[in-house]
């Protein structure tokens, strides 16, 4: 089935972009209206592993969560909350788990929105459990069980269908700790594209079937590696320019579930999402600042400056002083999302949205590149590239770099000499690949299948 390539921007420019309105808002849930003028909490939370014994006991902890996540929202005064249920493997692996959490989850949102009136949704996301031992499968009969469980959840209530795909992953992991960039243009830019398309078409058709949304993907597997493996300012395992240049890539690649039926809210966790949200004009969710419970990084509140969801990425379920984790993390969520709709209703949310940026703009080249102005320039090359996954990724690496020498030489952006030999070594060696779609994939069918054990190519029908 054919999909249908984005070759030109959402927005006419990029002050356009603020948190909270999205070209193109999404209904779903109970009352809410994703992008449509106001910002949603969305939490993400985890069971304790024990819950994981038995399929009462998971379901068991998932009602708990629930339950206090909306106590607590009603009790503060909260108007909306979305929730996200991240599939443990057993919920994915056993489809009627997965399908009878969110049916209670459902039940006890919908018991809230009747009785308080608050707006909420839920988003399941299934796990990428197509894995086989040491290999992927990406076709067969995991596949098989994972949609699956998209279908059953999506019967049972489950509002907003992700996933965190995998596709490319193997090759990617070989390429990024070598810093073999035509690795990770093709792990990345065209093998999990190609995945993408087949994994988001039957995603977009089970949604369609079910009335429910198809929503969206991130590069978590591949972009958030490269991000972590970078880790902070004094860790020298991966540099922060390469990791850049992998989420601008990823960027590329995101974007295609959008190409394949999704309409957002994008996932959290793609860090690559303001990039997307400038090409196809989608809601997307975010997280920054609020999601140290999870982790580290170095641009906390650049990252809200487009959202239309923020969130906490993810937070095991257990008892704090203030209330449960998630009661905890929820309230967080909420007041940041209060002071941003206080914005947008007062006429302020440019200047809120360039404070946010402002104060990570320059902390790390990520930053930089992510900066909504900046990502915007990477949407441009990736539009104006559209019809070839490759030369489009290849093309959000180049204006990666080419963002990242202006900054240089104006004097505002400062690199380490290992960062800065880092950037040169990348744009080297994008210097040196092919501009045919063809010629890139036949020499990198022969390098990996040769260095790349676990590489099958027909997962991706190569």
């Amino acid at each position: 089935m054919a999909v249908n390539r984005y070759t030109k921007m959402a927005y006419a420019n990029a002050d356009e972009m603020v948190f909270g309105k999205a070209k193109f808002p999404v209904k779903g849930g109970l009352g809410l209206e994703i992008g449509a003028g106001y910002t949603i909490p969305e939490v993400n939370y985890a069971p304790r592993p024990q819950a994981g014994v038995s399929k009462e006991a998971l379901v068991k902890e998932y009602e708990r969560i629930t339950k206090d996540i909306m106590a607590r929202a009603v009790q503060i005064g909260f108007p909306a909350i979305s929730l996200e249920s991240e599939h443990v493997q057993q919920m994915s692996n056993n489809p009627d788990w997965g399908a009878e959490v969110a049916h209670v989850q459902k039940s006890i949102l919908e018991e809230y929105h009747e009785e308080y009136g608050i707006k909420c949704g839920l988003r399941h996301t299934i796990g990428d459990i197509r894995e086989d031992r040491d290999f992927l499968a990406l076709r067969g009969a995991k596949n098989d069980v994972m949609l699956e469980a998209f279908e059953k959840c999506a019967a049972q209530g489950a509002d907003f269908l992700s996933i965190e795909s995998m596709g490319g992953k193997e090759v990617f992991d070989h390429a990024i700790i070598r810093d073999d960039i035509a690795g990770v243009l093709f792990g990345i830019g065209v093998l999990g594209s190609n995945d993408m398309e087949f994994v988001w078409q039957n995603i977009a058709a089970i949604a369609k079937k079910t009335g429910r949304i198809a929503a969206g993907d991130t590069d978590c597997a591949q972009a958030n590696t490269a991000m972590f493996i970078a880790g902070g300012l004094l860790d020298k395992n991966l540099a922060h320019t390469t990791a850049i240049v992998a989420r601008c890539v990823a960027a590329a690649r995101t974007l295609t579930a959008y190409e394949s039926g999704a309409t957002g809210p994008g996932k959290d966790c793609g860090y690559e999402h303001t990039i997307v949200k400038a090409i196809a004009g989608i809601p997307i969710s975010q997280e920054g600042k609020s999601s140290t419970c999870a982790h580290a990084d170095v641009l906390g509140n650049l990252t809200m400056q487009c959202c239309d969801m923020w969130s906490n990425e993810s937070v095991e379920y257990h008892g704090e002083f203030g209330g449960t984790t998630v009661q905890v993390w929820a309230e967080t969520l909420g007041y940041d999302c209060a002071l941003m709709n206080t914005a947008l209703k007062t006429g302020n949310e440019k200047v809120l949205r360039d404070l946010c940026m402002l104060s990570d703009r320059y902390r790390d080249p990520q930053g930089y590149v992510l900066a909504y102005d900046n990502a915007y320039r990477v949407g441009e090359a990736i539009a104006a590239n559209g019809n070839d996954t490759y030369l489009r990724a290849k093309a959000a690496a180049e204006m990666c770099c080419k963002i990242l020498d202006e900054g240089i030489k104006g004097g505002k952006l400062i690199l380490t000499r290992f960062e800065a030999n880092a950037l040169e070594a990348v744009k080297k060696d994008l210097a040196a690949l092919p501009t045919e779609r063809n010629k890139f994939i036949e020499q990198c069918m022969a390098k990996y299948k040769a260095e790349v054990a676990v590489f099958r190519p027909e997962n991706y029908s190569l």
